[in-house]
């Protein structure tokens, strides 16, 4: 009789632990793994190239544009007064996932966007991200590049924290 009640017992417990355990699902692709921001070197003894920023007031705000030695723009940085948004562009072939951006203080590489009409890629701020102070008071120079693709080193002039504090006013 004791037999038969400690079958009956291991048949429920089995069973039940049966119940509990989840029938399998359908097979799921899985999902794509994060494309991860490349490093960003330090460029505190890079050499800025050659070139000149140049300020400008604009229809819905105002830009700074680096131009090299042949007058080619490098680095946009464009205010729009009524977002409050800075965004930082380059000339660009084609898109990327991420504009890198140094600063002798800070370094971020942040989400991008290419615009085939203007082949630029470009990365939006707010106008109280830290980044763009650091932008404003670094020393000496800024790097700005795209995924895959060495810094540029352009000199951090009056011009770029004029632009970002025309969107905080």
């Amino acid at each position: 009789m004791k037999n038969r009640i400690v079958a009956a017992l291991a048949l429920i417990a089995s069973s039940s632990l049966h119940a509990q355990t989840p029938a399998p699902t359908s097979v799921q692709t899985p999902t794509p793994a994060p494309v991860a921001p490349p490093a960003i070197p330090d460029m505190s003894t890079a050499t800025p190239i050659v070139g000149n920023w140049n300020y400008a007031s604009t229809s819905d705000g105002s830009e700074a544009v680096f131009l090299n030695s042949t007058a080619q723009p490098q680095v946009i940085l464009h205010c729009a007064r009524a977002t409050r948004r800075v965004t930082i562009s380059k000339p660009a072939t084609g898109a990327a996932p991420f504009l890198s951006i140094w600063t002798s203080a800070q370094t971020r590489n942040m989400p991008a966007s290419y615009n085939p009409a203007t082949a630029r890629i470009s990365a939006d701020f707010t106008s109280s991200d830290s980044l763009l102070d650091a932008i404003a008071f670094s020393r000496g120079r800024i790097g700005i590049g795209i995924s895959g693709e060495p810094l540029l080193a352009v000199p951090a002039w009056a011009e770029a924290a004029r632009v970002i504090e025309d969107c905080r006013a």
